[in-house]
């Protein structure tokens, strides 16, 4: 029997208790105790039943029955309080007053079953592998199926544009549907690593869409969110969640990648291990770590010479490390170039690979041509954050700053646990100083340096924000920190390197930087 009360979900057959999909730890006897009253909620269920029920008739202590009624609350987020689902009712006893909904035999338990030649547990591919199940209707309207239905299928859509991972199609996800199967079985059965489920309640015109990354091979929950919104449009709303939803777990599964091949020996790692180690290198955004990934993808690339991703994070490196002053860019970009057109010729399909050539032809002065590579990225990937923030840093260098600092707040929002968020408060901050508001241009450097202190992109609109604010003493400081993370920095430097497409806008940059005290 299942009961199913607010957002919470009770399966007495699998003895679980879950909210919006997550297991609640719940004792065997608080387990117990939460059934009984939710089988008798039309009446008030008496201490002395309850004690002869869950303890068997053996001597109960009141402070007991207390801590155990106090437990079965907290489990279904009910206080005493409140007292909003289990009442109690003086000097009488307890009684179950929330709405429920009772399902039997809707759901079916799949046995465990062995691997067998008749049934083999699938293979998982050459790159990691995800299955999105069927999105749980919460809200007791068969009718509503075709809405969590859709953010299922539009999730399995986006998710298949990443195209790093391997994405389970639909018809073998769905068959889950409406069964109640370990996560670890369905791993096995599809041959997958990571299982995104989720759930929607519909209530009048409000929705609530709760969703959850699983790592199936560990049990552990990587990812999960909540989301509340307002069926204005309800297609609108789909596409919204859906976009929110891919570009959250994006760098989550990335993360998880990362962390795995972290832990495999040096002789054991394939072209997949060291991309995955060069990307959490470059995350970090300082010279070492940028030099540390370029060395990682060049291990990565002789395993797999026409090795696409690898390829594209490697002309992105090279490009960001001059941008950051660390290397010459007149020696960088040649590099760069060659990389990102090899990347593009090994799969024109990659949105990472028109990333790194975009990148690439920005600082070549193609701003045509960058502008266009970045839109190709995005149309591939819609939801790449990455691709959005650095697309906004060549439209504020094209002097279209509303629409940079458009695109970086997009990437935030995508993405608000990005561990490149730090670049996208930068590019924001950026866009702000060219549109001359300089309180919001330094409000956004510090949340920047607040989340990676070495972001020099950071340091750099900071000192010429504070140059341009009138402030001495705050100036002198943002210059002082900036040369501690770009020791070299120098007017003529900015002047030779930043490819700023407007004279003015060059002029009005150098001049923050001049009234800061640079040189």
């Amino acid at each position: 029997m299942q009961f199913l009360f607010r957002d919470h979900l009770l399966d007495t057959d699998l003895r679980e208790l879950s909210r919006e999909q997550v297991p609640v730890a719940v004792e065997p006897q608080v387990f117990d105790l939460v059934v009984h009253l939710m089988e008798n909620r039309d009446r008030v269920v008496t201490k002395d039943e309850l004690i002869d029920k869950i303890w068997h008739g053996r001597s109960v202590s009141e402070s007991t029955l207390t801590s155990r009624i106090n437990a079965a609350r907290k489990a279904i987020g009910d206080n005493g309080a409140n007292q909003a689902l289990i009442r109690t009712i003086a000097r009488k006893g307890f009684r179950f007053v929330g709405s429920v909904e009772t399902k039997s035999g809707t759901i079916t338990v799949e046995p465990r079953r062995s691997v067998t030649p008749s049934q083999p547990a699938l293979v998982p591919p050459d790159r990691p592998a995800i299955a999105v199940l069927p999105f749980t209707n919460m809200s007791g309207d068969r009718e509503q199926d075709y809405f969590s239905d859709g953010i299922s299928e539009d999730i399995i859509t986006a998710l298949s544009k990443l195209r790093w991972f391997f994405v389970v199609a639909r018809n073998s996800s769905f068959v889950y549907k409406g069964r109640a199967v370990h996560l670890r079985e369905i791993a096995r059965e599809l041959g997958v690593r990571y299982v995104l489920e989720g759930s929607v309640r519909r209530s009048g015109d409000r929705v609530r869409i709760s969703a959850q990354l699983n790592d199936a091979s560990t049990g552990s929950h990587l990812w999960a969110e909540r989301y509340d919104r307002e069926l204005a449009d309800i297609f609108a709303v789909q596409d919204e969640i859906t976009e929110a939803i891919v570009a959250a777990i994006e760098p989550q599964l990335y993360a998880a990648e990362s962390f795995r091949a972290q832990q495999k020996p040096p002789g054991s790692l394939d072209a997949w291990d060291f991309l995955m180690r060069a990307l959490s290198r470059y995350w970090r955004i300082t010279r070492e770590d940028n030099a540390s990934a370029q060395a990682l993808l060049g291990k990565a690339i002789a395993i797999d010479p026409a090795y696409g991703k690898a390829l594209g994070l490697l002309a992105t490196s090279h490009i960001f490390g001059a941008h950051m002053g660390w290397a010459d860019m007149g020696a960088t970009v040649p590099v760069a170039e060659a990389a990102a057109l090899a990347a593009v010729e090994a799969d024109r399909d990659d949105a990472w690979a028109h990333h790194g050539l975009a990148y690439t032809y920005l600082f070549c002065r193609r701003f045509d041509d960058a502008l266009a590579e970045f839109e190709l990225a995005l149309t591939l990937n819609p939801n790449f954050a990455m691709a959005h923030a650095f697309y906004g840093v060549t439209l504020c260098y094209v002097g279209r700053w509303q629409d940079g600092d458009a695109a970086a707040r997009h990437a935030l929002q995508l993405s608000p646990r990005d561990p490149l968020a730090a670049i996208y408060c930068g590019v924001a901050g950026y866009a702000q100083f060219i549109g001359h508001n300089y309180e919001d241009a330094m409000q956004m450097a510090r949340e920047s340096m607040r989340q990676r202190a070495d972001f020099v992109g950071a340091h750099r609109v900071m000192a010429a924000a504070a140059g341009m604010s009138g402030d001495p003493a705050l100036a002198a400081s943002a210059l002082e920190g900036l040369r501690r993370a770009q020791p070299g920095i120098s007017l003529a430097w900015i002047t030779r390197e930043l490819p700023m497409l407007r004279e003015e806008d060059r002029a009005h940059y150098l001049e923050g930087f001049r009234r800061a005290g640079m040189k």
